[in-house]
Protein backbone atom coordinates (compact mmCIF):
# COMPACT_ATOMS: atom_id res chain seq x y z
CA UNK A 1 0.00 0.00 0.00
CA UNK A 2 0.96 3.39 -0.51
CA UNK A 3 1.83 6.02 1.40
CA UNK A 4 1.97 8.75 -0.82
CA UNK A 5 -0.51 12.43 0.39
CA UNK A 6 0.65 14.62 -2.24
CA UNK A 7 0.47 13.85 -6.16
CA UNK A 8 1.20 15.91 -8.70
CA UNK A 9 0.35 14.64 -12.68
CA UNK A 10 0.92 17.16 -15.52
CA UNK A 11 -0.06 20.43 -13.48
CA UNK A 12 0.20 23.65 -15.57
CA UNK A 13 -1.03 26.78 -14.94
CA UNK A 14 -1.31 29.67 -17.41
CA UNK A 15 -1.80 33.57 -17.30
CA UNK A 16 -2.28 36.24 -19.45
CA UNK A 17 0.12 39.13 -19.41
CA UNK A 18 -1.17 42.36 -20.56
CA UNK A 19 1.53 44.29 -22.46
CA UNK A 20 0.81 48.11 -22.83
CA UNK A 21 2.88 49.80 -25.44
CA UNK A 22 3.85 53.42 -25.36
CA UNK A 23 1.71 55.40 -26.97
CA UNK A 24 -0.14 58.77 -27.70
CA UNK A 25 -2.86 60.05 -25.34
CA UNK A 26 -6.01 58.30 -26.16
CA UNK A 27 -9.17 60.12 -25.99
CA UNK A 28 -13.15 58.50 -25.39
CA UNK A 29 -13.98 59.07 -29.32
CA UNK A 30 -10.62 57.08 -30.56
CA UNK A 31 -11.99 54.62 -28.15
CA UNK A 32 -15.40 54.52 -29.83
CA UNK A 33 -14.05 54.80 -33.38
CA UNK A 34 -11.92 51.39 -32.61
CA UNK A 35 -14.69 49.58 -31.18
CA UNK A 36 -16.66 51.03 -34.03
CA UNK A 37 -14.27 49.43 -36.84
CA UNK A 38 -13.72 46.25 -35.16
CA UNK A 39 -17.72 45.28 -34.59
CA UNK A 40 -18.34 46.43 -38.80
CA UNK A 41 -15.34 43.92 -39.27
CA UNK A 42 -16.68 41.42 -37.32
CA UNK A 43 -20.65 41.91 -39.24
CA UNK A 44 -18.60 42.10 -42.50
CA UNK A 45 -16.28 39.05 -41.80
CA UNK A 46 -18.43 36.72 -39.08
CA UNK A 47 -16.34 33.89 -39.62
CA UNK A 48 -12.41 35.43 -40.40
CA UNK A 49 -10.05 35.40 -37.46
CA UNK A 50 -8.69 38.69 -36.58
CA UNK A 51 -5.26 39.58 -37.89
CA UNK A 52 -2.45 38.04 -36.30
CA UNK A 53 -4.85 35.25 -34.78
CA UNK A 54 -4.54 36.74 -31.46
CA UNK A 55 -4.39 39.85 -29.80
CA UNK A 56 -0.86 40.62 -29.70
CA UNK A 57 -0.97 42.93 -26.26
CA UNK A 58 -1.65 39.79 -24.82
CA UNK A 59 0.72 37.11 -24.11
CA UNK A 60 0.79 33.51 -22.71
CA UNK A 61 2.52 32.78 -19.39
CA UNK A 62 3.15 29.36 -18.03
CA UNK A 63 3.74 29.69 -14.56
CA UNK A 64 4.06 26.12 -14.17
CA UNK A 65 4.37 23.75 -17.69
CA UNK A 66 3.55 19.77 -17.28
CA UNK A 67 4.94 19.50 -13.64
CA UNK A 68 4.62 15.76 -12.03
CA UNK A 69 6.28 14.56 -9.10
CA UNK A 70 5.01 12.62 -5.45
CA UNK A 71 5.38 13.40 -1.86
CA UNK A 72 5.15 10.39 0.69
CA UNK A 73 3.72 10.67 4.11
CA UNK A 74 6.66 12.40 6.58
CA UNK A 75 8.62 13.56 3.85
CA UNK A 76 10.06 17.62 4.43
CA UNK A 77 10.71 18.34 0.90
CA UNK A 78 12.46 21.94 0.34
CA UNK A 79 11.34 23.52 -3.01
CA UNK A 80 13.49 26.06 -4.03
CA UNK A 81 14.33 27.91 -7.28
CA UNK A 82 14.92 31.08 -8.51
CA UNK A 83 12.22 34.09 -8.66
CA UNK A 84 9.77 33.65 -11.06
CA UNK A 85 9.90 29.50 -10.83
CA UNK A 86 6.74 29.20 -10.03
CA UNK A 87 7.49 28.20 -6.18
CA UNK A 88 4.14 30.00 -4.76
CA UNK A 89 2.12 29.34 -7.54
CA UNK A 90 2.50 25.40 -6.58
CA UNK A 91 1.76 26.22 -3.29
CA UNK A 92 -1.24 28.63 -4.14
CA UNK A 93 -2.58 25.56 -6.12
CA UNK A 94 -2.00 22.70 -4.02
CA UNK A 95 -3.88 24.96 -1.28
CA UNK A 96 -6.99 25.19 -3.50
CA UNK A 97 -5.91 29.43 -3.60
CA UNK A 98 -6.08 29.53 -7.44
CA UNK A 99 -6.93 26.55 -9.99
CA UNK A 100 -4.51 24.64 -12.37
CA UNK A 101 -5.26 25.41 -16.00
CA UNK A 102 -4.24 21.80 -17.00
CA UNK A 103 -3.41 18.96 -14.84
CA UNK A 104 -4.41 17.43 -11.84
CA UNK A 105 -3.81 17.29 -7.88
CA UNK A 106 -4.28 14.58 -5.52
CA UNK A 107 -4.14 15.08 -1.79
CA UNK A 108 -5.15 12.74 1.22
CA UNK A 109 -5.63 14.87 4.42
CA UNK A 110 -5.81 18.52 5.62
CA UNK A 111 -4.04 21.37 5.03
CA UNK A 112 -2.51 23.90 6.57
CA UNK A 113 -0.81 26.71 4.52
CA UNK A 114 0.90 30.01 5.30
CA UNK A 115 1.49 31.70 1.94
CA UNK A 116 1.53 35.10 2.63
CA UNK A 117 0.97 37.23 5.67
CA UNK A 118 -2.56 37.85 6.65
CA UNK A 119 -3.93 34.63 4.78
CA UNK A 120 -6.87 33.72 6.34
CA UNK A 121 -6.46 36.50 9.02
CA UNK A 122 -9.76 39.19 9.06
CA UNK A 123 -7.89 42.82 10.21
CA UNK A 124 -10.82 44.09 11.94
CA UNK A 125 -10.81 40.81 14.21
CA UNK A 126 -8.86 40.26 17.77
CA UNK A 127 -5.82 37.81 17.75
CA UNK A 128 -8.89 35.49 19.60
CA UNK A 129 -11.21 35.58 16.75
CA UNK A 130 -8.36 35.08 14.52
CA UNK A 131 -7.37 32.25 15.82
CA UNK A 132 -11.19 30.64 15.57
CA UNK A 133 -11.82 31.99 12.23
CA UNK A 134 -8.36 30.89 10.80
CA UNK A 135 -8.74 27.08 12.67
CA UNK A 136 -12.03 26.65 10.98
CA UNK A 137 -11.16 27.82 7.56
CA UNK A 138 -8.59 25.23 7.89
CA UNK A 139 -11.23 22.68 9.01
CA UNK A 140 -10.73 22.15 12.77
CA UNK A 141 -13.46 22.10 15.24
CA UNK A 142 -14.25 24.34 17.58
CA UNK A 143 -13.17 21.71 20.33
CA UNK A 144 -10.14 21.00 18.78
CA UNK A 145 -9.28 24.63 18.41
CA UNK A 146 -10.17 25.40 21.93
CA UNK A 147 -7.65 22.22 23.10
CA UNK A 148 -4.79 23.64 21.17
CA UNK A 149 -5.50 27.51 22.42
CA UNK A 150 -2.83 28.14 25.00
CA UNK A 151 -0.25 26.39 23.10
CA UNK A 152 -0.68 28.85 19.88
CA UNK A 153 -0.39 31.82 22.27
CA UNK A 154 1.90 30.99 24.08
CA UNK A 155 4.17 29.99 20.92
CA UNK A 156 3.43 33.37 19.14
CA UNK A 157 4.35 35.32 21.53
CA UNK A 158 0.78 38.24 21.48
CA UNK A 159 -0.89 37.12 24.85
CA UNK A 160 -0.69 41.14 25.72
CA UNK A 161 -1.95 41.75 22.46
CA UNK A 162 -4.55 39.10 21.84
CA UNK A 163 -8.29 41.35 22.04
CA UNK A 164 -6.28 43.62 19.50
CA UNK A 165 -7.42 44.23 16.33
CA UNK A 166 -4.84 42.22 14.00
CA UNK A 167 -4.74 45.44 11.91
CA UNK A 168 -2.63 47.06 14.64
CA UNK A 169 0.10 43.93 14.61
CA UNK A 170 3.00 44.46 12.77
CA UNK A 171 4.16 41.84 10.09
CA UNK A 172 5.99 40.22 12.37
CA UNK A 173 3.55 39.63 14.70
CA UNK A 174 1.01 38.61 12.27
CA UNK A 175 3.45 35.81 10.91
CA UNK A 176 4.00 34.72 14.01
CA UNK A 177 0.22 34.20 15.14
CA UNK A 178 -0.37 32.39 11.86
CA UNK A 179 2.17 29.93 11.42
CA UNK A 180 1.33 29.44 15.42
CA UNK A 181 -2.10 28.50 14.42
CA UNK A 182 -1.05 26.11 11.16
CA UNK A 183 1.58 24.43 13.00
CA UNK A 184 -0.47 23.63 16.70
CA UNK A 185 -3.40 22.46 14.65
CA UNK A 186 -4.04 18.64 13.79
CA UNK A 187 -3.51 18.95 9.74
CA UNK A 188 -1.65 15.99 7.74
CA UNK A 189 0.01 18.54 5.42
CA UNK A 190 1.85 21.78 6.15
CA UNK A 191 2.94 24.20 3.35
CA UNK A 192 4.76 27.04 4.02
CA UNK A 193 6.44 30.02 2.20
CA UNK A 194 8.79 32.29 2.42
CA UNK A 195 6.82 34.50 4.53
CA UNK A 196 8.09 32.55 7.51
CA UNK A 197 11.29 34.76 7.15
CA UNK A 198 9.46 37.90 8.22
CA UNK A 199 9.69 36.93 12.04
CA UNK A 200 13.03 37.90 13.66
CA UNK A 201 16.02 35.09 14.31
CA UNK A 202 14.49 34.02 17.39
CA UNK A 203 11.45 33.27 16.17
CA UNK A 204 12.42 31.29 13.00
CA UNK A 205 14.88 29.25 15.57
CA UNK A 206 11.18 28.60 17.10
CA UNK A 207 10.04 27.92 14.06
CA UNK A 208 12.51 25.22 12.25
CA UNK A 209 11.73 23.55 16.02
CA UNK A 210 8.41 23.29 15.67
CA UNK A 211 8.45 21.88 12.09
CA UNK A 212 10.78 19.34 13.15
CA UNK A 213 8.46 18.37 15.88
CA UNK A 214 5.71 17.84 13.66
CA UNK A 215 7.65 16.30 11.16
CA UNK A 216 9.28 13.57 13.01
CA UNK A 217 7.17 12.87 16.20
CA UNK A 218 3.71 13.50 14.48
CA UNK A 219 4.82 12.35 11.03
CA UNK A 220 3.13 15.36 8.97
CA UNK A 221 4.19 16.40 5.70
CA UNK A 222 6.43 19.75 5.31
CA UNK A 223 6.26 21.41 1.85
CA UNK A 224 8.69 24.10 2.72
CA UNK A 225 9.32 27.35 -0.12
CA UNK A 226 12.74 29.41 0.92
CA UNK A 227 15.51 30.80 -0.77
CA UNK A 228 17.45 30.25 2.61
CA UNK A 229 19.30 27.14 1.63
CA UNK A 230 20.62 26.79 5.50
CA UNK A 231 17.16 26.23 6.16
CA UNK A 232 16.46 24.35 3.74
CA UNK A 233 19.47 22.63 4.61
CA UNK A 234 18.60 21.75 8.26
CA UNK A 235 15.23 21.01 7.89
CA UNK A 236 13.99 18.83 4.44
CA UNK A 237 15.25 15.12 3.40
CA UNK A 238 14.36 16.03 -0.18
CA UNK A 239 14.97 18.50 -2.37
CA UNK A 240 12.68 19.59 -5.61
CA UNK A 241 13.94 22.40 -7.56
CA UNK A 242 12.17 24.06 -10.20
CA UNK A 243 12.97 26.38 -13.43
CA UNK A 244 10.76 27.95 -15.55
CA UNK A 245 7.63 25.82 -13.96
CA UNK A 246 9.10 22.63 -14.84
CA UNK A 247 11.43 20.06 -12.14
CA UNK A 248 14.96 20.43 -12.80
CA UNK A 249 16.09 18.84 -10.32
CA UNK A 250 14.48 16.34 -7.61
CA UNK A 251 16.88 14.33 -5.01
CA UNK A 252 17.04 13.50 -1.64
CA UNK A 253 20.50 14.47 -1.15
CA UNK A 254 19.28 17.54 0.14
CA UNK A 255 23.42 19.21 0.26
CA UNK A 256 24.05 17.91 -3.35
CA UNK A 257 21.20 19.62 -4.24
CA UNK A 258 21.69 22.40 -2.84
CA UNK A 259 25.11 22.93 -4.08
CA UNK A 260 24.23 21.67 -7.84
CA UNK A 261 21.53 24.65 -7.19
CA UNK A 262 23.70 27.16 -6.43
CA UNK A 263 26.36 26.44 -8.90
CA UNK A 264 23.87 26.42 -11.90
CA UNK A 265 22.35 29.51 -10.36
CA UNK A 266 24.88 32.09 -10.40
CA UNK A 267 25.63 33.93 -13.05
CA UNK A 268 29.12 34.70 -12.80
CA UNK A 269 29.36 37.52 -15.26
CA UNK A 270 26.86 39.74 -13.31
CA UNK A 271 28.30 42.52 -11.22
CA UNK A 272 27.92 42.84 -7.03
CA UNK A 273 25.48 45.26 -7.56
CA UNK A 274 21.58 46.00 -6.56
CA UNK A 275 20.10 49.16 -8.26
CA UNK A 276 16.38 50.23 -7.18
CA UNK A 277 14.36 50.45 -10.37
CA UNK A 278 12.49 53.29 -8.71
CA UNK A 279 9.91 51.68 -6.58
CA UNK A 280 10.90 48.96 -4.14
CA UNK A 281 11.30 49.70 -1.00
CA UNK A 282 9.06 52.62 -0.70
CA UNK A 283 9.02 54.52 3.02
CA UNK A 284 9.68 57.87 4.61
CA UNK A 285 13.12 56.44 6.97
CA UNK A 286 15.09 55.02 4.04
CA UNK A 287 14.87 54.46 0.09
CA UNK A 288 17.59 52.17 -1.00
CA UNK A 289 19.07 53.51 -4.08
CA UNK A 290 22.06 51.59 -5.09
CA UNK A 291 23.99 48.01 -2.87
CA UNK A 292 27.34 46.72 -4.07
CA UNK A 293 30.69 45.70 -4.06
CA UNK A 294 33.07 47.90 -4.96
CA UNK A 295 36.64 47.91 -6.33
CA UNK A 296 39.56 50.56 -5.94
CA UNK A 297 38.55 52.24 -9.42
CA UNK A 298 35.14 52.87 -7.73
CA UNK A 299 33.40 50.16 -10.67
CA UNK A 300 31.59 47.46 -9.53
CA UNK A 301 32.86 43.93 -9.25
CA UNK A 302 32.62 41.62 -11.69
CA UNK A 303 33.54 38.09 -12.24
CA UNK A 304 35.48 36.10 -8.98
CA UNK A 305 37.53 38.07 -6.59
CA UNK A 306 40.82 37.21 -4.87
CA UNK A 307 41.57 37.16 -1.65
CA UNK A 308 44.44 40.02 -1.94
CA UNK A 309 41.76 42.30 -3.33
CA UNK A 310 40.73 45.35 -1.84
CA UNK A 311 37.67 45.85 -1.89
CA UNK A 312 34.30 48.21 -0.39
CA UNK A 313 30.79 47.86 0.24
CA UNK A 314 28.88 50.76 -0.66
CA UNK A 315 25.13 51.78 0.06
CA UNK A 316 23.40 54.67 -1.54
CA UNK A 317 20.14 55.40 -0.13
CA UNK A 318 17.80 58.54 0.73
CA UNK A 319 15.91 59.41 4.36
CA UNK A 320 12.92 62.06 4.16
CA UNK A 321 12.17 61.44 7.77
CA UNK A 322 15.08 61.86 10.30
CA UNK A 323 15.38 59.47 12.93
CA UNK A 324 18.48 58.74 15.08
CA UNK A 325 17.45 55.17 16.07
CA UNK A 326 18.01 54.27 11.87
CA UNK A 327 20.73 51.53 11.50
CA UNK A 328 21.78 50.64 8.28
CA UNK A 329 24.06 48.05 6.74
CA UNK A 330 24.15 44.57 5.56
CA UNK A 331 24.13 40.56 6.37
CA UNK A 332 27.49 38.24 4.87
CA UNK A 333 26.29 34.91 4.50
CA UNK A 334 27.62 31.38 3.25
CA UNK A 335 25.70 30.93 -0.45
CA UNK A 336 25.87 27.05 -0.37
CA UNK A 337 24.43 26.78 3.33
CA UNK A 338 23.07 30.14 4.09
CA UNK A 339 25.13 30.51 7.12
CA UNK A 340 25.81 33.91 8.84
CA UNK A 341 29.13 34.78 8.74
CA UNK A 342 29.18 38.61 9.82
CA UNK A 343 27.13 42.06 9.97
CA UNK A 344 27.84 45.21 9.88
CA UNK A 345 25.93 48.54 10.88
CA UNK A 346 27.01 51.61 10.16
CA UNK A 347 25.90 52.89 14.04
CA UNK A 348 29.38 50.09 14.87
CA UNK A 349 32.00 52.39 14.23
CA UNK A 350 30.76 55.44 12.71
CA UNK A 351 30.63 57.19 16.39
CA UNK A 352 32.63 55.92 18.53
CA UNK A 353 32.08 57.64 21.90
CA UNK A 354 30.66 60.13 20.78
CA UNK A 355 26.72 60.98 19.66
CA UNK A 356 26.07 59.25 16.42
CA UNK A 357 25.48 61.41 13.13
CA UNK A 358 21.90 61.20 12.17
CA UNK A 359 21.23 59.84 8.58
CA UNK A 360 19.22 62.52 6.43
CA UNK A 361 19.13 63.38 2.88
CA UNK A 362 20.98 61.60 -0.03
CA UNK A 363 24.15 59.80 0.84
CA UNK A 364 26.41 57.08 0.48
CA UNK A 365 28.57 54.77 3.17
CA UNK A 366 31.46 53.01 2.64
CA UNK A 367 32.72 50.76 4.12
CA UNK A 368 36.02 48.04 3.41
CA UNK A 369 35.38 44.06 3.18
CA UNK A 370 38.37 41.92 4.30
CA UNK A 371 38.30 39.41 1.29
CA UNK A 372 41.18 38.20 3.14
CA UNK A 373 39.30 36.37 5.42
CA UNK A 374 36.77 34.36 3.43
CA UNK A 375 37.47 30.72 1.85
CA UNK A 376 37.26 30.21 -1.48
CA UNK A 377 33.32 29.93 -2.71
CA UNK A 378 30.08 31.76 -3.22
CA UNK A 379 28.72 34.40 -0.67
CA UNK A 380 25.70 36.50 -0.68
CA UNK A 381 25.34 40.00 0.72
CA UNK A 382 22.02 41.36 1.66
CA UNK A 383 20.87 44.33 2.91
CA UNK A 384 19.61 45.38 6.68
CA UNK A 385 17.70 48.32 7.73
CA UNK A 386 16.11 48.77 11.39
CA UNK A 387 14.80 51.60 13.69
CA UNK A 388 16.94 50.14 17.10
CA UNK A 389 14.34 48.39 18.90
CA UNK A 390 11.34 49.79 16.68
CA UNK A 391 11.05 48.06 13.61
CA UNK A 392 12.85 46.25 10.71
CA UNK A 393 12.35 48.01 7.54
CA UNK A 394 14.01 46.63 5.36
CA UNK A 395 14.53 42.47 6.21
CA UNK A 396 17.62 40.37 5.13
CA UNK A 397 15.47 37.23 6.40
CA UNK A 398 13.05 38.19 3.70
CA UNK A 399 12.89 40.38 0.41
CA UNK A 400 16.03 42.67 0.86
CA UNK A 401 18.26 44.41 -1.89
CA UNK A 402 20.81 41.91 -2.53
CA UNK A 403 23.78 40.28 -4.13
CA UNK A 404 26.06 37.74 -4.86
CA UNK A 405 29.55 37.72 -5.21
CA UNK A 406 32.77 34.46 -5.43
CA UNK A 407 36.00 34.12 -3.88
CA UNK A 408 38.81 31.49 -6.15
CA UNK A 409 42.26 31.22 -6.23
CA UNK A 410 44.91 29.58 -4.42
CA UNK A 411 43.85 30.60 -0.17
CA UNK A 412 47.90 29.29 0.69
CA UNK A 413 51.36 29.20 -0.93
CA UNK A 414 51.54 24.95 0.44
CA UNK A 415 51.68 22.43 -1.99
CA UNK A 416 48.66 20.42 0.07
CA UNK A 417 46.29 23.23 -0.17
CA UNK A 418 45.47 24.21 -3.81
CA UNK A 419 41.79 25.82 -3.77
CA UNK A 420 38.90 25.40 -0.98
CA UNK A 421 39.88 24.35 2.96
CA UNK A 422 37.38 22.96 5.38
CA UNK A 423 34.94 25.46 7.38
CA UNK A 424 33.92 28.78 6.22
CA UNK A 425 36.55 31.05 6.81
CA UNK A 426 40.15 30.83 5.46
CA UNK A 427 42.44 32.95 8.10
CA UNK A 428 45.97 34.32 7.15
CA UNK A 429 48.12 32.33 10.20
CA UNK A 430 51.73 32.46 9.50
CA UNK A 431 53.94 29.27 11.00
CA UNK A 432 57.19 29.57 13.43
CA UNK A 433 59.34 27.07 12.85
CA UNK A 434 61.59 27.49 16.24
CA UNK A 435 64.18 24.39 16.25
CA UNK A 436 64.90 23.97 19.88
CA UNK A 437 68.65 21.97 20.74
CA UNK A 438 69.05 19.03 23.35
CA UNK A 439 70.46 21.99 26.08
CA UNK A 440 67.48 23.60 26.11
CA UNK A 441 65.38 20.46 26.34
CA UNK A 442 67.53 19.38 29.49
CA UNK A 443 66.97 22.59 31.05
Amino acid sequence: MTNTVIKIEGLGKKYLLAHKSPQRYIALRDVLVDRAKRLGCRLRHPFARSAGGENPAVEDFWALSDLSFEVEEGERVGVIGRNGAGKSTLLKILSRITEPTTGRVSLRGRVASLLEVGTGFHPELTGRENIYLNGAILGMSKAEIRRNFDAIVDFAGVEKFLDTPVKRYSSGMYVRLAFAVAAHLDTEILMIDEVLAVGDAEFQKKCMGKMDEVSHRQGRTILFVSHNMGAISQLCNRVVCLERGRVALDTPDVSAGVREYLNVSRDTSATAEWRNPGSLFENPWFKPLRFGLYGEDGKAISGPLERKDRVWVEIEGIVEVPDPALEVGYHLCDERNGVLICYGYQTDQMGGEKELPTLEGYFILRTPLSCSLLNVGGYQMKMEVNLFNRERIVNPHSTSPEFSFEISGRIYPSPYRLGETPGILALDQPWVLQPVNSMQIEK
